[in-house]
């Protein structure tokens, strides 16, 4: 199936930089990868049922977000155990020490990427209890 995506060119150079080093016969087979692991991990979180311990990890603009994203954090202080912050330039970098139930974990996850002007949200489950 052919399908087209909108990319900023930046992300789609270093994309191509990265399939090319691995090795990989072309981009399609690298986005299929890509998005296997995507599918994989998000599978992963939609598995967590059970309280768990786990670090999420977000960065965004800063002067975009700020106020919205402290709303969320405060929401959900029943999870969050202890937040870091760095500033690098006009982003910011954001990890939360996460431990409750995977349900409280993984809304969380999806509020924290649903704002514009955050960038990536990762999420490592540290254990499962």
């Amino acid at each position: 199936m052919r399908t087209s995506f909108n990319i900023p060119d930046a992300i789609l150079e270093e994309f191509d930089q990265v399939w090319q080093d691995e090795g990989l016969d072309n981009r399609s087979r690298a986005v299929r990868e890509a998005m296997q692991e995507y599918i994989e991990s998000h599978s992963r979180l939609e598995d967590l049922n059970e309280d768990v311990i786990a670090l999420v990890a977000f960065d965004y603009r800063h002067h975009e977000v700020i106020g919205e994203l402290h709303s969320v954090q405060h929401d959900y202080q029943d999870v969050i155990l202890n937040t870091s912050h760095t500033h690098q330039g006009d982003w910011c970098l954001e990890s939360l020490f996460c431990q409750g139930t995977g349900e409280r974990v993984r809304e969380l996850t999806y509020r924290l990427r649903n704002f514009d002007g955050v960038n990536r949200v990762k999420i490592m489950v540290i254990r499962d209890r």
